[in-house]
């Protein structure tokens, strides 16, 4: 049997990370399972047993495929500037290290366009699971893996590498042998193609699912407008509040930090009332200066003040009918807050400048990110308005307090910003999403807008967005964690701290031999003169050591 050899492995064994004190296993940036082999044989023989095996195939074969596809992501950055043989054995590589089998490659030609590899497969698991469930088998028996070689070599060759299972250890032979090449080279492709596609049967079972799902929302709760996503609780609960105030006419006051989504809110209030076919007006009096905010919302007449050479309607005038919705109200001068209280009263307004009283009729819904409490107590609001606003609040809940929201807000952006940029975005690493769900949001929706946006614009095409593409100049490295060693056994991760010893050494010019010296004296020292345990604390056996010491003492002398 010809063997080909593997490029040394180590690149690949630092790709993974245990941090066992937070429950988290980490491959690149994609989370990993450690699962006993007997749970998925159980699992298999459940599958075939309830949708039978043809159905059980293609499931665990389109989940395979689907493993592979992001350890092909993985690898293509993991050896960049590898040749293309040694960047493509990263997937057999990586099959082993996830501990599925032992892969032997036996023949690999590909080239930019083609491809024909053949591999053994040793102690493969999935034969193993077979044998231990069903016993000896007529047919090959490693749908997963089949899966997952054709799916790693179809995303890394960009084209469709159809892998099928000529020798099989669930069959009696001495170990596995699978080839592979394009789906269109092999006779029987179509046999073996559908076992990658939907299962249209399954597929319609979900789809009816679905819409009975959708039956039943429609029915518990009102028609949720696109824009606002979310289902945790505290979502839940200010979207019922707007809800039920949608059909009345009372002014709802938005309460919540900056970058909440008032806005997105004030919109779904007016989408759900009976004014939707009217005008929404937005008005951020923060925005606005002072000397012109009244007039923005109040108009103003010819001749009001220098420069305003013709009447201009206000917001209120241009919401007649609708809704108006005033963020940062807290902002208005009291002078404005006078006039606002009037409209809020009796319903009319007069123009900056004008003396004819104008009727209107708006819903007003207002925001603030400030005490309005505390501003009436200092006196930079007025008690009067406070009431009348105060009507009906509504406390948004910030992005830290809706986290399990955030996966749907997630999917929502790419799909928005790969359309607006033009891109095509396969989805997020599982570490960034973890990233995204630890960060405390200060801006909130807001930020987490910006943050996708970014991260769609980084990300390579018809790649993943990952940690590196969102949080650019910010810390996001969690605690230590263990590597797998040469041995097989869990070490401690410190690849980064010798990198950075090493990297002062060379910045102040330390000789090899003095820091080698100072090493030496220093375990001996630590050991308390026993060479026995100071050659252990240096990884040395005693004579080792003794030499080392004995050769730095004949240097001295020499000096």
């Amino acid at each position: 049997m010809t063997v080909i050899q593997y490029p040394e492995g180590s690149d690949l064994r630092s790709l993974l990370r245990f941090l066992p004190e937070d429950g988290l296993i980490w491959l690149g940036e994609h989370r990993m399972l450690l699962l006993h082999v007997g749970a998925l044989a159980a699992l298999r023989k459940e599958l075939v047993t309830s949708v039978g095996k043809l159905q059980a195939r293609r499931l665990l074969t389109r989940m395979g495929f689907v493993s592979g596809m992001r350890d092909a992501e993985l690898a293509k950055k993991t050896r960049p500037h590898s040749t293309l043989r040694d960047a493509f054995v990263v997937g057999p590589q990586l099959h082993m290290l996830e501990g599925s089998a032992g892969v032997i490659p036996l023949k690999i030609e590909l080239e930019a366009d083609t491809f024909h590899g053949e591999f053994a497969w040793v102690h493969s698991w999935e034969a193993e699971a077979h044998l231990q469930v069903f016993g000896a088998s007529e047919e090959p028996a490693c749908w997963m893996m089949i899966g997952y070689a054709s799916g790693y070599t179809s995303a890394f060759m960009n084209r469709f590498i159809l892998f099928r299972e000529t020798a099989c250890a669930a069959m009696g032979h001495e170990h596995c042998h699978i080839v592979g090449k394009p789906a269109e080279k092999w006779e029987d492709a179509p046999e073996l193609i559908h076992f990658f596609e939907e299962d249209p049967i399954v597929g319609r079972l979900l789809e009816l699912r679905e819409e009975i799902e959708a039956m039943r929302n429609t029915l518990a709760e009102p028609r949720r407008v696109p824009d606002l996503i979310g289902t945790s609780a505290a979502f839940l609960r200010a979207y019922d509040l707007v809800a039920r105030a949608a059909s009345t006419q009372v002014t709802v006051l938005l309460l919540g930090e900056t970058g909440v989504g008032k806005e997105r809110f004030a919109r779904t209030l007016h989408e759900l009332s009976p004014r939707k076919n009217g005008p929404f007006v937005a008005v951020n009096c923060a925005a606005i200066p002072e000397e012109l905010l009244e007039s923005e919302l109040f108009g103003v007449e010819r001749g009001a003040f220098t420069g305003a050479h013709a009447p201009r309607a206000g917001k209120f005038e241009r919401a007649d009918g609708g809704t108006l919705f005033l963020d940062e109200v807290g902002e208005l001068s009291l002078s404005a807050q006078a006039k606002l209280l009037r409209v809020l009263q009796e319903g009319e307004i007069e123009r900056l400048g004008g003396e004819q009283v104008r009727k209107i009729n708006v819903r007003l819904v207002a925001a603030t990110n400030v005490d309005l409490q505390q501003a009436v107590e200092s006196g930079r609001f007025r008690r009067d308005l406070f009431y009348r606003l105060n009507v009906y609040p509504i406390h948004i809940p910030p992005l830290r307090e809706r986290i399990s929201d955030i996966p749907l807000l997630v999917e929502a952006m790419i799909e928005r910003f790969q359309s607006l940029h033009g891109k095509k975005i396969a989805g997020i690493s599982d570490k960034a999403m973890l990233a995204l769900k630890a960060y405390r949001w200060p801006g909130n929706v807001r930020e987490l807008e910006n943050m996708i946006e970014r991260g769609v614009i980084l990300a390579p095409n018809h790649g993943i967005i990952e940690i590196e593409h969102l949080f650019v100049g910010k810390g996001t490295e969690g605690p230590p964690a263990h590597v797998l060693g040469v041995s097989g056994g869990l070490e401690e991760n410190t690849g980064e701290t010798h990198a950075a010893l090493a990297d002062t050494l060379i910045e102040r010019g330390i000789p090899l031999a003095s820091f080698e010296r100072l090493v030496l004296q220093r375990a001996v020292e630590r050991a308390k003169g026993n060479l026995s345990a100071a050659a252990r604390l240096l990884g040395l056996t005693r004579p080792q050591l003794s030499y080392r010491l004995k050769k730095e003492s004949t240097a001295a002398d020499d000096v």
